[in-house]
């Protein structure tokens, strides 16, 4: 259903309703299965949450960077549809349909380079990374798994261990999956290798590189797994020099480069594929997200001598590639081309940049400025000289930001980052209207 794209507010937010609704769900779903904003959704469409008090809020976190097509649109809503009154399910090992042979090849398309490429198609991100994994070792036949700081790669045993950030994602999960091994991100504001930050990068990656040699052992090494921009670490963009010397060294030694596209693809970073700022062709792509639309689907890309190194039977599930969520992953992709959408997030993310700097002037929480696209972020600080991490007063401004009918993320290790991910299709004007509300909100979270 199409709601107004204009910010209401007619309760307090929560409103009575959300009330209700938030102690039968404390009373129903374990404290575990955490929650940011204290409402429940009535309808949404566009770059607008309508709460089941009549309240408009507008949503600068995309359902966590799966909404780029905006919530609802009318094509992918049709193509589900269409879908569902076909048939919902065969399971691709079963019985094969259509869809699912058309989304690989999109992928296999639109992923970067020009070798040949297959996709296999699974649920989640998480289950994503786990298939890219088990291909990189049945591949390669080693074992070792490299990662880095600050990464979020998932909840499923592999991928929570590829994680960086212990609380709240690995505290007592343990023990963890074997053989991996995690290196220094190269992060320009906080540089692991004390670098300043025109340098980070290179210093970072060759510190990265001498590890890999010396203590793990290139020979050793299957793959490694990285975000081309950090996602749940605190959108940090890496620095100059830092993945392509990566993928140099993997080139050279037979490791295999996997870039973890789950936050940053299907056009969030102004590209295709945040990777794509590099110059980097990686040997596997891993997407998910925005990919269906808002139905679970993931896929892992990668040469066609990769995946046609394993057995049949070795990779797949019952609900993989199912149709439905293929029929919205297509309707997605035709939407971002047909609206232009990868060049409106370059376009967005540059005046949401912009704001932020002028932002930066006026408020001294805010440390750093940093993002690629429409995926953009500020770091909150005690105090720009010790850059001590302002994680309470990221928790306030966030509240104040939904108090006041706008949807924003925390994120980084520190807890001090706020992010800002808003579908692509979002009016400028909106956008606008959200940066004001967080402006206001930090200056009450300095109070």
């Amino acid at each position: 259903m199409e709601i107004p794209q204009e910010r209401t507010l007619v309760t307090e937010i929560p409103g009575p309703r959300s009330r209700e609704l938030l102690a039968r769900r404390d009373a129903a779903i374990p404290a575990a299965v955490f929650n940011t904003v204290p409402v429940f959704a009535r309808a949404a469409s566009g770059a607008i949450v309508e709460d089941v008090d009549g309240n408009r809020l507008i949503d600068l976190g995309a359902g966590l960077a799966v909404l780029n097509a905006g919530n609802a649109p009318a094509s992918v809503v049709a193509a589900v549809r269409e879908q569902a009154e076909r048939f919902t399910h065969t399971c691709f090992h079963v019985v094969m349909h259509e869809p699912y042979v058309e989304l690989a090849e999109r992928l296999n398309e639109l992923t970067p380079g020009s070798h040949p490429k297959k996709s296999m198609l699974a649920n989640s991100g998480a289950e994503a990374v786990e298939n890219a994994v088990k291909l990189a070792r049945y591949a390669t036949g080693r074992s070792a798994v490299v990662v880095f700081d600050h990464a979020f790669h998932g909840r499923t045993l592999m991928a929570m261990t590829l994680t960086g950030k212990v609380m709240p994602y690995k505290q007592g999960f343990g023990p963890f999956a074997p053989e991996v091994y995690r290196l220094p991100y190269s992060y320009p504001y906080r540089c692991p290798a004390g670098a300043p930050p025109e340098s980070c990068g290179e210093a970072c990656a060759a510190h990265a590189i001498d590890e890999m040699e010396k203590a793990i052992g290139a020979s050793n090494i299957a793959c490694i797994v990285v975000e081309p921009v950090l996602g749940e670490g605190g959108f940090v963009v890496p620095g100059e020099g830092f993945l392509p010397a990566l993928r140099e060294f993997c080139s050279r030694e037979g490791v295999l480069f996997v870039a973890d596209e789950v936050q940053t693809g299907i056009g969030r970073t102004g590209k295709w594929f945040a990777i794509e700022h590099e110059d980097v062709v990686p040997d596997m792509v891993v997407t998910a997200k925005a990919l269906g639309g808002g139905l679970p689907l993931s896929g892992v890309t990668a040469s066609a001598e990769v995946m046609d190194a394993v057995h049949v039977g070795g990779l797949g599930g019952t609900f993989g590639g199912n149709p439905i969520a293929c029929a919205a992953a297509l309707a997605v992709l035709d939407e971002i081309e047909r609206e232009g959408l990868v060049d409106r997030a370059a376009l967005l993310g540059q005046i949401a940049l912009d704001r932020l700097r002028e932002l930066a002037d006026r408020h001294e929480l805010i440390g750093d400025v940093r993002g690629r696209g429409l995926m953009v972020a500020i770091e909150l600080v005690e105090d720009r000289a010790s850059k001590q991490p302002a994680k309470a007063a990221a928790s306030r401004a966030i509240q104040e930001c939904y108090r006041e009918g706008v949807i924003v993320l925390k994120a980084g290790t520190y807890d001090n980052v706020i992010r800002l991910l808003p579908p692509l299709t979002i009016d400028e004007g909106l956008l606008t209207e959200g940066l004001d509300v967080l402006d206001k909100a930090l200056s009450a979270a300095a109070d």
